[in-house]
């Protein structure tokens, strides 16, 4: 059993649930919730607020600032809680109201963006206020998830080894895209091993990491309104595309045999199933990252009210939900 006094220094690294029984393929989920930031960005916060003050950027005067859909904003609370840091979060109305209650409860100073940029949507919008606090007075020090090469070098440290050591014949890796910072750290790691492994980006529909057109997108975490710095395509094999709607019904499967997961692990298995639907021949051995756990969405991907204003009255249509339990 662990002892630990900061709480970024306890993560859950080696447990993952095999989901053969619940879909159609083969396939291992990696579970990154189980710490006390909830989510697989508690990784990355660390990194970068331990870079941070290496570097010689934090000082007990200091306020911390960043743009967040919500996970990472949490996790920065954990840390900014711990370590005596002020911390003020930039989300937007998207962003779950359990989500922005947790911040608030940390300490952490929040602030709502409720009117998307024109052309750069809500992440432009709120990068722009960023940028705004941080020209105001010296003070004010952002991390920068969207371009901190430590965002990704904390996945190469940590969340690729782990994968590697329990699964030593891995074929194929999918991995969720949003700032791309677990995606190029894991993608990177796997291009120095010592055997090829597809790695397979999974994107929200709406989303324009990978190119394409914008679109509405009301599910927090995944997908970008703007090319994220930090992407290289060379380092991706494969992308696959995700509706929204999709990610919601995969939930709901997990949910019904009793996993509980976000809406960025409902995406990510949602594309891993119909990447591996394609395959032909032997199934490979396959990992998919499963971010976040789903208690900070009851209040959206969990709520039937909100899912059929927003996406039809056949999104939770028991036939698509309970077809692979019975299959089992």
């Amino acid at each position: 059993m662990p002892v630990i006094s900061a709480p970024q220094a306890f993560n859950e690294d080696d447990l993952y649930v095999d989901l053969e029984g619940i879909f159609e393929h083969p396939l291992f989920l990696k579970c990154e919730g189980f710490n006390f930031a909830g989510s697989i960005k508690l990784k990355a916060a660390t990194e970068m607020v331990e870079t941070a003050e290496r570097d010689g950027l934090l000082t007990p005067d200091s306020v911390l600032v960043e743009s967040s859909s919500g996970n990472l904003g949490v996790a920065l609370s954990v840390i900014a809680a711990n370590r005596g840091y002020r911390f003020l979060c930039v989300t937007d109305s998207r962003c779950n109201l359990a989500t922005r209650m947790m911040m608030e409860a940390l300490g952490t100073q929040v602030r709502v963006i409720t009117e998307p940029d024109p052309v750069t949507g809500f992440l432009g919008a709120r990068i722009d206020h960023v940028r705004a606090l941080c020209a105001s007075a010296e003070r004010y020090v952002w991390l920068n998830q969207y371009t901190n090469p430590s965002n990704g070098m904390a996945h190469h440290r940590w969340t690729a080894p782990a994968i590697a050591r329990r699964f030593p014949d891995l074929d194929v890796l999918f991995v969720g895209a949003g700032t791309t910072g677990t995606l190029m750290g894991c993608a990177r790691y796997f291009r120095e091993w010592h055997r090829p492994v597809r790695v397979v980006a999974v994107d929200a529909m709406g989303s324009v990491t990978f190119g394409g057109a914008p679109g509405r997108r009301m599910i927090p975490g995944l997908g970008t309104s703007r090319r994220p710095p930090l992407l290289d395509e060379s380092c991706v094999d494969d992308v696959v595309r995700v509706s929204e709607a999709d990610t919601i019904r995969a939930c709901h499967r997990l949910a019904r045999r009793g996993f509980l997961f976000g809406g960025s692990t409902g995406t990510v298995v949602s594309g891993a199933m119909a990447w591996l639907a394609r395959q032909e021949g032997r199934e490979p051995t396959a990992v998919a990252i499963a971010p976040d756990l789903g208690e900070r969405y009851l209040e959206t991907v969990y709520q039937s009210a909100w899912v059929r204003d927003l996406y039809g009255e056949d999104v939770l249509d028991p036939g698509a939900l309970t077809l692979a339990s019975q299959a089992a």
